[in-house]
């Protein structure tokens, strides 16, 4: 049962890491309307509105949410111990992969070193 686990887990980092990178994105893109609209003195629940209102974070955001639901339902089955380094770590070199992806300034080199321990430590954590 650990093994279908341990899938659905590293799914769920994957999704995370992808959302993550997204996000990022859709938040710059927040930063940028905001700088270009005229400044005034508007509160923090409309910034936020206008936050939700972009869509290239919003989406992203809402299948990040999604990922985090299944994390719950896995840690049902699954013990906190093998769940959370192996989503964390996953998610943490998807994020770096798929901002790469996305074009971001990223020091290759040391982001796939990164990843390539990330990946042997998972694995240390499932054997």
């Amino acid at each position: 049962m650990v093994g279908r686990d341990v899938e659905k887990m590293v799914a769920v980092g994957l999704v995370w890491g992808a959302t993550n990178a997204l996000m990022r994105r859709g938040a710059i893109i927040w930063d940028e309307a905001l700088k270009s609209s005229p400044q005034t003195n508007t509160g923090q629940v409309k910034k936020w509105l206008k936050l939700v209102l972009i869509w290239q974070y919003t989406l992203p955001f809402l299948i990040n949410l999604s990922a985090s639901a299944t994390f719950f339902g896995i840690l049902i089955d699954t013990p906190i111990s093998l769940a959370v380094p192996v989503t964390n770590a996953t998610t943490f070199a998807a994020t770096a992969v798929f901002g790469i992806i996305l074009g971001e300034e990223t020091r290759v080199g040391l982001a796939l070193f990164g990843t390539l321990l990330i990946v042997l430590g998972v694995y240390v954590c499932i054997i």
